[in-house]
């Protein structure tokens, strides 16, 4: 079966455009891999489709029958290991699988646009953005607030400074649900040890971030509180609407 040229400069082109736009959403969200990624993904797999299906016509020997799936297969099984190195592991929580997925899902559409495939490829290509765009925000409104999260504080290492961090939480309805605590760290200009506590929490979905964290940067020795292995620092300037906290929920 041949292919003509317009043909393959159509589907080329066609990856591209549907990897662009999903690398883009990414990209906004400066996740590791992004616009670029996502459209060498997809039209590198168009390519290798097209190869797989088109490019051994004529030179296969009687008796021979060429199988296009195989080298999909391995296309498949190949951007597995991409996507793995997308997924970053910090303090025992891991970002990226987002990110992972994508890639792997756009990898399948450079495939079908390969093989000439264009309606599921361009649906398959909404279906994503729509979940990405529009289902984050479905997902932040119903479920984001009673999800499990990560605040880490880091302090001058100092007796009861556990049981006033737990009762800060406590007071603003906030559940431990696991914490650890660093070994101490001495400030070579203070002189003094620093220690981390990693709090895994379950919020309500009423809680007043900036408040909760404007609390714990007043206790005695707190210097620096992360949420979402985020950096958040103290706020108290009423004009500002968005909070870096509400920054961090918006972008997750």
């Amino acid at each position: 079966m041949d292919i003509s040229y317009w043909e393959i400069a159509l589907r080329l082109f066609l990856a591209v455009f549907l990897g662009g736009m999903i690398g883009f959403e990414r990209e906004s969200h400066n996740r590791p891999a992004g616009f670029r990624t996502h459209i060498l993904v997809c039209v590198g797999s168009a390519l290798i489709m097209m190869v797989s299906a088109y490019g051994f016509t004529g030179q296969i020997g009687e008796g021979f029958i060429a199988d296009p799936g195989r080298i999909a297969a391995g296309v498949v099984t190949g951007i597995g290991f991409l996507g793995a190195g997308t997924i970053l592991q910090q303090r025992g929580s891991i970002r990226g699988l987002t990110t992972a997925a994508t890639i792997w899902v756009v990898s399948g559409v450079g495939l079908a646009v390969g093989v000439g495939f264009y309606l599921g490829s361009i649906i398959t290509a909404a279906f994503v953005l729509i979940s990405l765009l529009l289902l984050r925000r479905a997902e932040r409104h119903f479920f984001a607030r009673r999800r499990l999260k990560s605040l880490r504080v880091r302090a001058v290492d100092q007796p009861g400074l556990l049981g006033r961090v737990g009762a800060t939480l406590g007071d603003m309805a906030v559940s431990i649900r696991k914490s650890e605590i660093s070994e101490p760290e001495r400030d070579g200009k203070t002189g003094k040890d620093h220690i981390e506590i990693e709090f895994l929490v379950e919020v309500p979905a009423d809680l007043d971030f900036k408040k909760l964290i404007n609390q714990l940067y007043d206790l005695k020795g707190i210097t620096e509180v992360s949420w979402q292995n985020e950096v958040v620092g103290k706020d108290h300037s009423p004009e500002n609407v968005e909070s870096p906290v509400d920054k961090l929920l918006n972008n997750e």
